[in-house]
């Protein structure tokens, strides 16, 4: 179905699935979040008018309206970054749902926000509570993930956050992981 509306330009289609993420019933909810995200990874321009519609979502029970939403923001943060700076708090919330994939969406959006110089300082500072709180499973992927943002202003702050979080991993292969970031940024 994200194909077809794609294919189309069908913005009617992308304005129903919003409007039914209201709806009573959570599958109809849960069907409907998925064909936004993959809409938006597809193309984050037809989605990106409803951004302001998803960041409350993430309050839900359901979880998959938790990560589903976390996904759409993550495919449309670089086509509307002023929207998704405003809705960080409601953002960096979701990242204590203990959904592990909502976690991962929005550590890729402050990853993407610290491109932008207009919100480099605030995302970057969020984005090291995350690599200081998140579980150490998740902190080799997401050193990886962020090293393409680490420059000269950032990179001592950077390297001490993931330094600090070594002796609390102790998969060998995840610290490898990490030691190797270091390395590589050092």
């Amino acid at each position: 179905m994200a194909q077809s509306v794609v294919d189309h330009a069908d913005k009617v289609a992308v304005r129903e699935l919003v409007d039914n993420l209201t709806n009573g019933n959570k599958n109809v909810q849960s069907d409907y979040i998925k064909v936004l995200y993959e809409i938006g990874e597809r193309k984050p321009a037809l989605i990106s008018n409803y951004v302001k519609e998803f960041p409350a979502l993430p309050e839900s029970k359901n979880n998959r309206l938790v990560w589903g939403p976390m996904t759409a923001l993550d495919t449309i943060t670089l086509e509307d970054p002023e929207t998704i700076y405003s809705g960080l708090p409601a953002i960096i919330g979701a990242t204590n749902s203990g959904s592990v994939i909502a976690r991962d969406h929005a550590v890729s959006i402050l990853t993407k926000m610290v491109t932008i110089r207009k919100y480099e300082k605030t995302a970057f500072k969020l984005l090291i509570e995350q690599l200081k709180t998140c579980p150490t499973n998740q902190l080799p992927m997401y050193a990886e993930n962020a090293m393409r943002i680490v420059n000269n202003d950032n990179r001592k702050m950077f390297m001490n956050t993931l330094s600090s979080r070594m002796r609390s991993i102790e998969k060998l292969s995840k610290r490898r992981r990490v030691e190797h970031v270091i390395k590589k940024l050092g």
